[in-house]
């Protein structure tokens, strides 16, 4: 079976139409099911890309499926439509209405219809770009609540990191938090930076999925893990976080996904006005860097860069 059809639909002002819609892949007699979420920030598109990518490589080799792969691209079609994080004309972040509402509004409506048709998948991955400010590593975040499940399956995803989150900053109203809760398992990954596609990391998740497919017993073919990346666990209190201490220009020309020690430059914050330098930015610990900042536009207190300590 290979079917598109609507998740949720409503109507909008002026003859149009909000639709949610989902792809869904089947063959063979397995009972599995895994289902690839994405887009639920309009300006997270490095999900678009996977899941083309995966249904590309599914449907050349079919065969080897056993079981059902449903793809949802965009749970706020609107969001990717404009660009706009959250759903337009509503100001509201898709990810904290969840699990919905079926007598709310239409955006809890919508988050309702999701959640009762996701309900029940063997797995559910939830794919999300960083913001435009920030640069990600390939990397799954996990409720300490549920890591003693999960974080098997996401050592099979090919990522470099696996953030294992206390319970006290995980938000409830999350898409993943609400289906763990009714004991649907699922992933949230994280990589690149908003508004862009890295083809290199979306190939990578692709080969990651079709390993965790195999896990699950879905897909039988062939899945060559000769180059995936061992994972970084990080539990407890084990990430330090780099804030600007003044506002300015972030100039850098470091990267993420290295080792930096105690002290290595991670840039400068500087003044195109006066040509000055106001600030260093030392790294504050020697560690794994899997966030680095992509805008350069900064404030004080904004987010530089976040570290995996290893001493």
């Amino acid at each position: 079976m290979n079917k598109v059809s609507e998740v949720f639909s409503t109507s909008l002002p002026i003859d149009e139409n909000f639709s949610i819609k989902k792809h869904t892949i089947k063959n063979g007699t397995g009972s599995k099911r895994i289902c690839i979420v994405t887009g639920t920030h309009g300006d997270e598109l490095e999900g678009q890309f996977i899941c083309f990518q995966l249904q590309k490589e599914i449907l050349e080799q079919l065969e080897y499926l056993d079981g059902t792969i449903e793809v949802y691209p965009a749970l706020n079609p609107m969001g990717i439509d404009s660009l706009s994080r959250g759903i337009p004309n509503f100001d509201l972040d898709m990810n904290r209405i969840f699990p919905g509402n079926k007598e709310g509004s239409m955006a809890e409506q919508a988050a309702y219809a999701i959640v009762q048709d996701l309900a029940g998948a063997d797995m559910v991955v939830d794919i999300h770009s960083s913001n435009i400010f920030l640069r990600e590593v390939p990397q799954v975040r996990i409720n300490v609540n549920t890591a003693d499940c999960l974080v098997p399956y996401a050592k099979k995803l090919n990522v470099e990191f696996i953030w294992i989150h206390g319970a006290a900053t995980v938000l409830e109203t999350t898409l993943a938090h609400s289906l763990n809760s009714i004991g649907t398992p699922t992933l949230v990954v994280e990589l690149g930076v908003g508004m862009r596609i890295n083809h290199y990391y979306g190939k990578q998740m692709v080969k990651g999925l079709k390993s965790l497919m195999k896990e699950l017993g879905i897909w039988k073919g062939p899945v060559d893990t000769s180059d995936f990346v061992k994972p970084i666990v990080s539990e407890g209190d084990c990430v330090a976080f780099v804030n600007a201490p003044a506002s300015g220009i972030f100039s850098t020309e470091t990267h993420n996904n290295r080792i930096v020690e105690k002290g290595d430059s991670l840039g400068q914050i500087i003044s195109p006005l006066t040509g000055e330098v106001i600030a260093d930015i030392p790294a504050p610990e020697r560690g794994y860097l899997f966030t680095i900042r992509a805008y350069p536009v900064c404030y004080e207190g904004s987010l530089l860069a976040r570290i995996h300590k290893l001493d």
